[in-house]
């Protein structure tokens, strides 16, 4: 007998700890940020449910309102949070500074992960790991280095997410399709225990599908509200996985 979907009764109906975030001021829509086709009249999220994800084109503006958002909560932007202190060149979130954001509840803990990124976080971990044994038992007791990116990213996710803002920038980038089946029981199971918030960037319909998210789209018109089924990511994906012979008919000719 086939199980039924959870309900929203199944997940948490706690408010999200980050309940807003705005842009303030006078908006340019001719300098930077503001160049950007969703940000041109500025950025107006409300968050109704804790997990959020943006989904857009390269290049539409998600990784900027993250980096915003993340710097805005004190997170490295490297990858890490309020108390990884490390640098890799200048870090700059164009956007925090004509952001503000609106709490329920104020929380300090969270992370900001970056795929791109990553490795500078995982050699960061090593380096304390070397000034102070011990460091990296917090982690999974195993360097991020000695184990392969997908494996790093969970151990990261299964080991450190609690209770916080987590805001993270294509995690499926390292995931196979069953870690990242994986990573949605790990949201849920902190979903449903009112713990966490995730504001996640994402390209993969497997991740954004998930039942009990907001699905926002990223594109010319601003941001705004989609249901995942009408997203472009999914539409080509379901089009291509039920006729691939169609797209190569069309990619692999001398007229393409």
């Amino acid at each position: 007998m086939a199980r039924s979907l959870p309900t929203n009764s199944q997940s948490s109906k706690k408010s999200p700890f980050l309940r807003a975030v705005n842009t303030v001021g006078e908006v340019s829509a001719d300098k930077f940020p503001f160049t950007i086709p969703a940000l041109k009249h500025g950025l107006s999220i409300t968050f109704t449910r804790p997990i959020t994800f943006l989904v857009g084109e390269n290049g539409s503006g998600k990784s900027t309102i993250l980096e915003a958002i993340a710097a805005k909560c004190g997170f490295n932007l490297l990858g890490g949070n309020r108390n990884h202190s490390y640098s890799a060149g200048t870090q700059d979130a164009a956007l925090a500074p004509f952001l503000r954001l609106s709490w329920t509840e104020k929380v300090g803990d969270g992370f900001f992960m970056r795929a791109e990124s990553f490795f500078n976080f995982a050699t960061y971990l090593d380096a304390l790991e070397a000034e102070d044994p011990g460091v990296l038992g917090a982690y999974g007791g195993k360097s991020f280095h000695a184990q392969s990116h997908g494996e790093a990213f969970f151990s990261l996710f299964l080991n450190r997410f609690r209770k916080g803002v987590y805001v993270l920038d294509e995690p499926e980038g390292a995931l196979s399709p069953q870690r990242q089946l994986a990573f949605l029981r790990l949201m849920f199971d902190l979903e449903k225990a009112g713990q966490a918030q995730f504001i996640i960037a994402s390209h993969s319909p497997l991740l954004f599908s998930y039942p009990f998210a907001n699905v926002l789209s990223v594109d010319g018109e601003g941001v705004h509200q989609v249901d995942y089924r009408r997203t472009d990511h999914y539409q080509l994906t379901r089009e291509f996985l039920d006729a691939p012979e169609r797209f190569f008919h069309h990619l692999f000719t001398e007229e393409a």
